[in-house]
């Protein structure tokens, strides 16, 4: 189907409503197709004004972003319509499907739900057996992180003794040489008294 302009095509969307659900669906099939085409259209027309002279071009440009704009209305309205009209057809369906499918659809969807919440509740188990790992693991951080702060200070400590160890040989050596020192120059002393008598 062919429209001169996008109103009557935008009209031609909105009695959609009248038609029975098939009918619907194959007319929402033709709209489809007829907006396609009217996009490669404005696609190819887009192609041409380019090429024009700028004074023509201009015009023409602005016309076919109208076109464009309106476009995009119609695709939006059909899309919106469309989606109504899935939801009206699927809710139909279950309608038309009487007492026995609804029994039958209630049977499958509580199989479901108890698979749902079958796997909801491993899920679940997986998220606190997780959970469980995670506190041990960070239970047995803080403990490694304690050792090797009592290691640290084990450390640092037996590098203080070392190097008090280390200096007390060379005190008791300053020591003893002054103490020497001092002997020597008593000693010096007499025997330079001794020689000047």
């Amino acid at each position: 189907m062919r429209f001169c302009n996008l109103k009557e095509c935008e009209s031609y969307i909105h009695t959609l409503e009248t038609y029975e659900p098939e009918q619907k669906r194959q007319k929402f099939s033709e709209i489809k197709a007829g907006l396609d085409d009217a996009e490669s259209l404005i696609r190819k027309m887009d192609l041409e004004d380019r090429s024009l002279q700028p004074n023509v071009k201009a015009v023409l440009l602005a016309k076919l972003r109208e076109y464009k704009s309106d476009l995009n209305n119609l695709k939006s309205e059909h899309k919106r319509l469309a989606s109504a009209n899935s939801n009206q057809a699927a809710r139909d369906d279950l309608l038309e499907s009487g007492m026995a499918d609804a029994m039958s659809v209630s049977a499958n969807q509580r199989g479901r739900l108890m698979m749902s919440t079958e796997r909801l509740n491993e899920s679940s188990d997986r998220i606190n057996e997780s959970r469980r790992t995670m506190l041990e693991t960070e239970e047995l951080g803080v403990s490694i992180l304690q050792d090797l702060h009592q290691q640290r200070q084990s450390l640092l400590h037996a590098n203080d003794t070392v190097f008090l160890l280390l200096k007390v040989p060379y005190r008791l050596h300053l020591l003893t040489g002054k103490f020497e020192g001092k002997d020597e120059r008593k000693r010096l002393m007499r025997k330079g008294g001794r020689k000047n008598k």
